[in-house]
């Protein structure tokens, strides 16, 4: 029988949470990325790898990296070298900080001791788990008294490291609250720190919703776009629930003009961003300098000259409804400390 030993809070000094991805994925604690096969959850997950071997901020506007990092990849459903690689490639990682451990002679599970191991080895700070039932080890991943203990074992290894570690897992068939969606026991689920849930929103498009916060709170929904041509891009806020996700709910084409508001707001929410900025983002969403100029007029959008160069800000205060396409709507409130600007200069496509 163990000695009994106590602890008192007292004598505990409280840590704050350190992140790789804020909100969505805590460092030193595990996080779930779940969804339908060919919705996109892997080829998400690369993309985080790849930021992070770069060091480069995940989506525009987040959190960055500290220094270009190492990524641990286990991948049971793809090949390496004519599907990973080609995809890491695509999305620009340094190939040269994505490592794999060799399961030629053992197959690894989540208690396998090799994963702190490496971990340690090449300082990894993100360890992806592609899909969760492929390194169960052989333990029913229904029951409780076999997922229990290798989650358990888990969460300490990435508390001792300071690792992310993301386990992609596949949604099962089931209705009913999101919890209860992923594959396996509940007991998964809940050793999760964060739930990340991916889903089809068109033939293209994809929603990230984070289903579950338990060090923040949750993340605005966010989309991506898996082109057959371009690739991954993330498109950036999706004013989507985890329950319409879940649904199935069929969503239209979001049109030009409203890609335009989302682009500007996402943007602008921190402060002023210099005009050329925007313009060349929405050039390379498809968007055109005459719908770009409709959607700035229709909320408001600042334009402030500083030292030679034309800057975008939102006005302060400003509470906006819907617009459509021809922007007949914009601002709803008349807290605005700035009048609506006219024409002060006029930029390359006539936008100011």
């Amino acid at each position: 029988m163990a000695k009994l030993k106590i602890i008192t809070m007292r004598d505990i000094e409280a840590e704050p949470v350190s992140w790789l991805w804020e909100p969505y994925i805590p460092a030193g604690k595990i996080t779930i990325i779940q969804g339908d096969p060919g919705d996109g959850k892997t080829t998400m997950a690369l993309a985080v790898a790849a930021a992070v071997t770069r060091g480069k901020r995940i989506v525009e506007g987040g959190t960055a990296t500290l220094a270009p990092s190492a990524v641990i990849f286990q991948t049971a459903e793809d090949g390496l070298a004519d599907t990973i690689k080609p995809r890491l490639e695509q999305l620009g990682a340094d190939c040269g900080r994505v490592h794999v451990i060799d399961e030629d002679e053992q197959s690894l599970s989540l208690s396998d001791e090799r994963i702190e191991a490496a971990i340690v080895k090449m300082k990894a700070k993100l360890f992806i788990l592609d899909p969760l039932q492929a390194y169960l080890g052989g333990a029913d991943m229904h029951s409780t008294n076999g997922v229990r203990p290798l989650m358990k074992q888990l969460g300490t290894v990435v508390e001792r490291t300071d690792c992310a570690i993301v386990i992609i897992g596949h949604l099962n068939k089931k209705g009913g609250k999101s919890q209860y969606r992923g594959l396996g026991s509940i007991d998964i689920y809940a050793a999760a720190r964060s739930v990340l849930t991916v889903g089809r929103i068109s033939d293209t498009e994809r929603a990230v919703v984070h289903g579950k916060s338990n060090l923040a709170p949750a993340g605005v929904s966010l989309s991506f776009e898996l082109d057959p041509v371009s690739g991954f891009r993330w498109l950036g806020e999706r004013d989507i629930g985890i329950d319409d996700l879940l649904s199935g709910k069929s969503y239209q084409p979001e049109n030009q003009f409203s890609k335009a508001r989302r682009l500007i707001e996402t943007t602008l929410r921190n402060g002023s961003v210099p005009a050329v900025e925007i313009m060349q983002a929405a050039e390379e969403q498809g968007i055109s300098p005459k719908t770009l100029n409709r959607a700035k007029s229709a909320l408001g959008v600042i334009s402030i000259k500083r030292q030679g160069k034309w800057f975008w800000e939102l006005p302060i205060d400003v509470e906006y409804t819907v617009c459509d396409e021809d922007g007949q709507h914009g601002q709803d409130s008349q807290h605005s400390q700035h009048p609506p600007v006219t024409s002060l200069a006029i930029l390359p496509g006539g936008v100011l």
